[in-house]
């Protein structure tokens, strides 16, 4: 283990990704009984985790290769099973993000979650997630990135179901695991064919035979067709939408964490980390270019008939990722990575204010929030709207340079159906958003809704205990995420110099620049621009007529639509149709079929077995009587039986 100590950025990579599992173990073993020292080994071992990435991220900002680390797991036969660490620019970009938000979130939850009777098991929580997290996004082979991106939706289902206590909390983590689950089951057989089919499941050995054409584009469309599935399932992207907006049962900076640039970008980051392995079949692109551009709609329309503060953000979610998974189906790379990069900073920064309105007034609606008076909160309230702007993609805020460049993206694409899909979306985007503003800014006291009807989780258990005080580590990592909302836009060509230079060695097909980034800069660039922007004001404006000036009846176009207002706030009836498949599918179909054949064949068979065994020794019990005559008769004959045979 000496070696480890002589190259510095092993140890980096080692101390980041492992110190947040001993942090885990050592407050579920030892220490769940004292909250303060629990909270301080985890946040201890995440500050770590956050230097130690930073360090990585600074000194191998110029490296020209990948730096990769493998050591035999497991060995049979020919199949050798690596562990290790692959640091190459996408790597630690994601590592970086990783870092830096749970360490916010953490911080956060210092004073959000005080008083809390599960204060160590959370952090215990936190700490098993960013293990997972940052092990799998460091992970050089599929196969241990698939085993962490297991872990990482288990942790996921412990913190979603965080309040076990509620029925809604603990249904929302077991519907989270579940259907995050339908889409890894195809990810693994995915993995499976490409095994099989190519021999080896090593990320850059993946992507450079991929980018060599030393892979059928028949395996390759098979395998990356059910690869995708995973991604499908823990991005939520259609037709797996309905669990993440349920998710929002878990603590709010719990929805920070998995909303912003974690677990539910895990799925992205997968499709990014194996980009040329996807590219070379323009089928499986294709789809995912449709998949993304359905859920980004979808999503859009959903967050427009919700009063939840944090289900509008989580259906924002939804419809960001799809924006990434629509640049990296249509070739964009460089787009879906730098997107997911600032959707991670306003996201985070959009949740944590929303966490500050409802520790202090107690409910998820946002019409009660504004009754309350919640415009008085100056500082969440100023950095909330920061996170909106980036959102709707408003100069000079993060997001606008991003979905600028996603846009750019799609003009680029020979359909200018994706284009057009994208520009209705950064639309609904904008007026969704700022339907939300303007509630929280301009609702002014009256009779209030009821706070827990089906668009309001209500409040965490705990909160009653501290109503009014807001605490100075919640203040803080939401101040240096709208500082970071503020400037990270303009940190676009050093990330993609960064990206898309010599460093990624293989990460981007050399098609990539004419198929991808051309219509970013494109001759049409100014009009693209202007009308992104233009629709993201329109937008603005839209929500200001119908929620923000003094005139405004705040029902929204939907109020004269109930049909279309009870089609989206029920999600397109998908869970509906999940609900009838199960009932009428799997449980009356399926469900009934197998435990018919249990009770008929597989018991029947057991039943049958057992009857004829009680029936023969009945029967052979005749041959027993207790009296001897009878045994030496029977003796005898058997004994003159058996000479006969012979004798014959």
């Amino acid at each position: 283990m000496a070696w480890i100590f002589k190259d510095s950025v092993l140890l980096a990579a080692a101390l980041a990704t492992c110190l947040p599992f001993f942090s885990m173990a050592i407050i579920l073993l030892f220490t769940r009984k004292n909250p303060r020292l629990s909270c301080t080994i985890s946040i201890s071992a995440v500050t770590v985790s956050l230097g130690c990435a930073l360090y990585l991220l600074r000194t191998l900002w110029d490296a020209r290769v990948p730096l990769e680390y493998r050591v035999s797991w497991l060995a049979a036969d020919n199949l050798v099973v690596p562990y290790g660490y692959l640091l190459d620019p996408l790597s630690l970009l994601m590592l970086t993000i990783v870092a830096v938000i749970s360490f916010l979130v953490q911080v956060y939850s210092v004073g959000y979650m005080a008083g809390d009777p599960g204060y160590s098991r959370y952090y215990a929580f936190q700490s098993l997630f960013a293990w997972a997290m940052m092990s799998m996004v460091v992970a050089p082979s599929m196969l241990q990135l698939f085993i962490f991106w297991e872990l990482v939706g288990l942790a996921s289902y412990f913190l979603i179901g965080f309040y076990y206590e509620k029925w809604s909390a603990s249904q929302a983590g077991k519907k989270a695991f579940v259907m995050t689950r339908l889409g890894d089951v195809g990810f693994f057989l995915g993995l499976i064919i490409l095994f099989l089919g190519y021999g080896n499941l090593g990320i850059t050995d993946i992507n450079e035979a991929a980018r060599a054409n030393a892979i059928s584009p028949y395996l390759a469309s098979i395998a990356a067709f059910l690869i995708f599935c995973g991604v499908v399932g823990k991005s939520a992207q259609f037709p797996l939408i309905t669990w993440l907006p349920d998710a929002m049962e878990g603590p709010t900076p719990v929805s920070a964490l998995l909303h912003s640039a974690t677990m539910v970008a895990a799925g992205v980051y997968m499709f990014s980390r194996i980009f040329p392995f996807f590219a070379v079949s323009p089928d499986a692109m294709s789809v995912a270019l449709a998949v993304g551009t359905v859920t980004m709609l979808l999503a859009s329309t959903m967050a427009m008939a919700t009063y939840d503060l944090k289900q509008v953000w989580a259906y924002s979610t939804v419809s960001q990722l799809g924006f990434m998974v629509m640049a990296l189906g249509a070739g964009g790379y460089f787009a879906g990575v730098f997107h997911l990069t600032t959707h991670a900073g306003f996201k985070a920064l959009l949740f944590l204010c929303s966490g500050i309105f409802i520790h202090e007034y107690h409910t998820n609606d946002m019409r009660i929030i504004g009754r309350r008076g919640g415009r008085k909160r100056g500082s969440p309230m100023v950095c909330m709207t920061v996170g909106a702007l980036a959102l709707s993609g408003v100069f000079p805020m993060a997001g606008f340079f991003s979905k600028e460049a996603i846009l750019g993206v799609l003009a680029g694409h020979p359909n200018k159906i994706w284009l057009v899909a994208g520009l209705l979306g950064a639309l609904m985007t904008a007026y969704y958003s700022f339907r939300l503003i303007f509630f929280l800014l301009f609702t002014k006291g009256g009779v209030e809704p009821p706070s827990h009807g089906p668009n309001s989780h209500g409040h965490e258990p705990h909160e009653e205990e501290h109503r009014g005080h807001i605490f100075w580590t919640m203040a803080w990592p939401v101040m240096i995420l709208a500082g970071v909302t503020l400037v990270l836009g303009f940190c676009q060509s050093s990330l993609e110099s960064f990206l898309m230079g010599a460093g990624t060695h293989g990460a981007v097909p050399a098609a990539h620049d004419a198929a991808g980034e051309h219509g970013a800069h494109g001759a049409g660039h100014y009009v693209l621009l202007a009308a992104a922007v233009g629709l993201a004001l329109a937008g603005i404006a839209w929500a200001w007529v119908e929620f923000g000036r003094k005139k405004a009846s705040r029902e929204g176009f939907l109020a004269r639509l109930p049909r279309t207002r009870e089609l989206f706030g029920r999600r397109w009836y998908m869970d509906d149709f999940f609900r009838k498949f199960l009932d009428r599918v799997v449980y009356a179909g399926f469900t009934s079929l197998f435990t018919r054949n249990d009770r008929r064949v597989i018991d029947g068979a057991i039943d049958g077995i057992c009857a004829g065994t009680v029936g023969g020794g009945r029967l052979f019990s005749f041959l027993q009587s207790g009296m001897l005559q009878y045994n030496l008769l029977l003796m005898i004959t058997a004994v003159g039986i058996v000479v006969l045979l012979f004798l014959l």
